[in-house]
């Protein structure tokens, strides 16, 4: 005799419906993963910046111990442990994480791009005259003579192949001048390696 249930598709019950509308295993593995790298951002961060974060007590303290950690595994672990506290977060906590992170990649932007027209400010300055001229217009406050003797020493170090010392200190006096300029409160970090 025939079983007449044979290819039927019809009988579905709230036991098998509630299965699918959980998130499945491969999504909870993305978000689990998702989770650990906003910690590992946090620990990549500069200290004061994620001090400026409301971040729960056991959450800091997690990621200052990562920091100390030296050792691949270990580091890797630690990391894990942090993903593991950021899981029991609620959803407006790790929006407010994730949206202070995505500030700070506006202002290393930001900062990066001011660097870098303090960086060609300073090479106009040796390489034209006119340009010492045209930042006194801007800053009448700025010691014009000292400024001068840097330039003179720059370009010579440049030319005997010297450390340059003057070339880095004109640098410092320009990010000086924009930071009186502007009102921005943090200070700029010195990239300079030259």
């Amino acid at each position: 005799m025939p079983n007449s249930n044979r290819g039927s598709t019809g009988f579905q019950s709230a036991e098998f419906e509630e299965e699918y509308t959980r998130p499945s295993k491969s999504q909870k593995k993305r978000d689990m993963t998702a989770l650990q790298k906003l910690g590992q951002q946090l620990v990549d961060a500069p200290v004061d910046r994620v001090k400026r974060i409301d971040l729960p007590e056991n959450l800091k303290t997690a990621i200052d111990e990562c920091r100390k950690i030296k050792s691949h595994e270990g580091r890797r672990r630690q990391l894990q442990f942090i993903g593991k506290i950021m899981r029991g977060l609620n959803e407006a906590d790790i929006a407010a994480i994730s949206k202070a992170i995505e500030s700070w990649r506006g202002q290393s932007k930001a900062e990066t791009a001011a660097m870098h027209a303090m960086e060609r400010q300073r090479e106009k300055l040796l390489a034209e005259d006119t340009a010492l001229t045209a930042l006194m217009a801007e800053h009448p406050e700025t010691d014009a003579q000292h400024l001068r003797n840097l330039i003179r020493n720059a370009r010579k170090e440049h030319a005997e192949g010297k450390p340059p010392k003057a070339y880095r200190e004109i640098f410092q006096i320009l990010k000086q001048l924009q930071a009186g300029s502007t009102s921005n409160t943090e200070p700029m970090e010195d990239h300079e390696d030259e």
